[in-house]
C-alpha cells in the first residue's frame, strides 16, 4: 500500500481515511426534492421585490406565477 504524505499545514485531516466500514446509500432518499437556488440580476430582483411587496405576496409566489404564465405562452405557441 502506498503511504500518503501528510500536509504539515493541515492538522485536522488525517493522511488517510478508512471507508471500509462505510455504508453505501445510508442517506440516499429516492423521493427527496431538491430546491435549486436561482440567482437573479440585482435590477430584476429589485423589480420583483417591489412588485411582490405591492401585491402583498412573497417573491417566490410572484416568480412562480410569472413563470407559469410564460410556460403557458410557450406551450400555446408550439
Amino acid at each position: 500500500m502506498m503511504e500518503a504524505q501528510a500536509n504539515p499545514t493541515d492538522d485536522d485531516m488525517p493522511a488517510e481515511i478508512d471507508f471500509s466500514k462505510g455504508t453505501r446509500g445510508k442517506f440516499f432518499k429516492p423521493d427527496a426534492r431538491l430546491n435549486l437556488p436561482v440567482y437573479l440580476d440585482a435590477d430584476v430582483q429589485a423589480y420583483l421585490n417591489d412588485r411582490a411587496k405591492a401585491r402583498g405576496v412573497e417573491v417566490a409566489q410572484l416568480v412562480n406565477e410569472l413563470l407559469k404564465k410564460d410556460i403557458e405562452l410557450i406551450e400555446v405557441a408550439k
